[in-house]
């Protein structure tokens, strides 16, 4: 038998997937003479909501004792929260407030803290006002040293009204803002130090100006903006509007294949932030369309926090579990070290979505194999991809053991794949894509093309060209692949990921470098989880560990462009002010090699600088 014929059969062997409840792919592809492609679904959108404060409103007249939005009591107590009737009552008579002072779409109303429900209250309230919400990272207010990034987003948007949970914590940041605009007024939980307490405005009684508001929402109405990662420069102000929101809703209806059961919503478990598409738009607004309670998740992938994640694991059991690889990788960990973790888990899932990055191979693995040892089955892997400015413009809806797809456009989605030196770069155009930057003319007209399509920077590959219907390939960032000396392009978003999972479980994740360089060297960060498991003198056997791992790699990697020739391990965290890191936890590769100069400085010295490891 030959090696082609042993891993057929050894994926024969492997047992069947779980259903996976949504259509087989279906595009068509035009090539143009410019080498560019056009790539649209040919499932036509399903149904979607009229805006937000209408589908609430539909959904508390439905189910009005539904539980809708749940926290835990601190100290890990027992969860409390809103109904859907709740909610709506209680969104309604912010919105009726906002109303009352006068503030308008012209307007927006600044979100400083995390999620919570009293958050996502005040987010429902300004919906139905309509006047914009504006929720920003909190690292912005509690770890920026210099608040330079939450200045630059009140600037962009000018609130009107400032909300956090605790006017204790927010008090530094709310003297900033203060100084910048001393007519804000300032709202929290609380009500503390001078600030409005939110049962105020929650308490306010509606009246007619909250139905006719509603009544004047449509798809161009702006619901909120949401604030770049700032990567490469200042945050950008992106408008999100409810036609946005109503886009990816239609879109993934037209891939459904089964209705949703009334009788069995959905319960979901979330961490990720709503300064962010992921959670706050596409994973709120999809929960809210399905009827379904949100368990907010406290906990954090990052060690010392995760295991908040873990508890509450053991008592929500979702039927879909979506996250960032990162997660996926320290709940591995957990499940193959707790049989009870895993039982919870796999107990009503359906099927796992990932974003925001590529995951592994390896820790594909072993979720399969977790998979496998609790159900019997393997479980479908899916992932959807976009941005700040396109919400989610394509997902993987079928069963596919690749990872590192990103799919195909959404029902009403046209992609567009356009020569960008030896990549196609992804640019898109549809009813989820913002019409540009708020109040900065100049950067939205870089941002789109002649042709009206929005250009993302990343790039992509057809898994077969011969066959389109296979999906798409991240081919990493446009701006982030280099060439060596020799000429040879390095493609940082590929080489990244399968770097980190060779030397899995021991790095937290890595920065590429090597431009205009003889050879590629690396940045790492060590993962504190793997560091604890080696014992006496974790640092010195990490660094052997990492070496003998990357000459494996570099001996079955191929040419220059794949070989790592020196790494150093550092330990000081990725800076959130420096725009190293996200707050979802994603490392920015060009701010952190620009900040860390002096450290790409000692890869390529010669002889070799202070702490570099040379990989023979």
């Amino acid at each position: 038998m030959s090696p082609a014929d042993d891993a057929g059969a050894a994926v024969q062997a492997l047992p069947p997937f779980k259903p996976l409840p949504q259509k087989a792919p279906d595009v068509t592809v035009e090539r143009r003479a410019d080498g560019s492609f056009i790539i649209r679904s040919n499932h036509p959108p399903g149904d979607g909501p009229r805006s937000i404060p209408h589908l609430l409103a539909e959904r508390a007249a439905q189910h009005p004792d539904r539980p809708f939005i749940l926290q835990r009591a601190p100290g890990h107590g027992p969860w409390g929260g809103v109904t859907y009737g709740e909610a709506k009552r209680a969104s309604d008579g912010i919105a009726q407030w906002l109303l009352d002072r006068g503030l308008t779409g012209a307007d927006s109303v600044m979100v400083l803290s995390g999620n919570s429900v009293e958050h996502a209250l005040v987010m429902l309230g300004c919906y139905a006002a309509g006047v914009p919400v504006a929720p920003i990272s909190p690292a912005y207010s509690l770890m920026s040293a210099d608040h330079a990034k939450l200045k630059h987003c009140a600037g962009v948007v000018k609130p009107k009204v400032i909300f956090a949970q605790s006017s204790e914590m927010f008090a530094r940041a709310f003297e900033t803002l203060r100084a910048e605009n001393p007519d804000l007024a300032f709202v929290t939980v609380d009500g503390g130090n001078g600030t409005i307490p939110l049962s105020e405005l929650t308490g306010t009684t509606p009246g007619p100006a909250v139905e006719e508001a509603r009544e004047r929402l449509n798809h161009s109405t702006v619901a909120k903006y949401l604030f770049t990662s700032g990567s490469t420069g200042m945050p950008k102000g992106v408008p999100q509007t409810h036609g946005m929101f109503a886009g990816v809703i239609a879109g993934g209806e037209g891939l459904r294949t089964e209705p949703q059961d009334p009788d069995n919503p959905p319960q979901a478990l979330d961490w990720m932030p709503w300064s962010h598409i992921s959670a706050g738009n596409i994973a709120f607004n999809g929960n809210l369309w399905a009827g379904g309670t949100l368990h907010l998740d406290e906990g954090k992938p990052i060690p010392g926090m995760f295991e908040t994640t873990i508890k509450n694991l053991y008592e929500v059991s979702p039927i879909v579990f979506g996250s960032a690889p990162v997660a996926f990788g320290m709940l591995a960990d957990a499940m193959e070290r707790d049989p009870e973790l895993r039982a919870k888990f796999f107990k009503n899932l359906r099927y796992m979505g990932y974003g925001g990055a590529t995951l592994s191979n390896d820790l594909y693995d072993r979720l399969q194999a977790l998979a496998i040892a609790e159900t019997g089955m393997r479980i479908p892997i899916t992932t959807m991809y976009g941005a700040t400015e396109t919400q989610g413009i394509t997902v993987v809806h079928w069963v596919t053991e690749r990872v590192g797809l990103i799919g195909l456009p959404l029902p009403g989605i046209t992609l567009k794949l356009a020569p960008n030196g030896s990549k196609l770069e992804v640019r898109v155009k549809g009813p989820t894509v913002t019409s540009g930057y708020h109040n900065d003319p100049e950067k939205t007209a870089a941002a789109f093309d002649e042709e009206g399509f929005y250009k993302l920077g990343d790039a992509c590959r057809f898994v077969d060209p011969d066959d389109p219907a296979k999906g798409l390939v991240f081919d990493g960032r446009v701006t982030e692949d280099f060439k060596l000396d020799s000429g040879t392009w390095v493609s940082v978003g590929t080489l990244r990921p399968d770097l980190v999972a060779a030397c899995s479980p021991y790095v937290f994740d890595m920065v590429i470098a090597g431009q205009d360089k003889p050879f590629i060297g690396a940045l790492v960060w060590p993962s504190p989880a793997g560091l604890a498991t080696l014992g006496d003198d974790p640092m010195g056997k990490l660094v052997d560990l990492l070496k003998a791992r990357l000459a494996e790699f570099n001996r079955t990697a191929g040419g220059s462009s794949r070989r790592v020739a020196r790494f150093i391990v550092t330990t000081e965290p990725p800076s959130i002010d420096a725009g190293e890191i996200t707050d979802k936890g994603y490392v920015n590769q060009r701010a952190t090699l620009e900040r860390r100069h002096a450290l790409v400085e000692a890869l390529y010295a010669q002889p070799p600088g202070d702490g570099v490891v040379v990989v023979t």
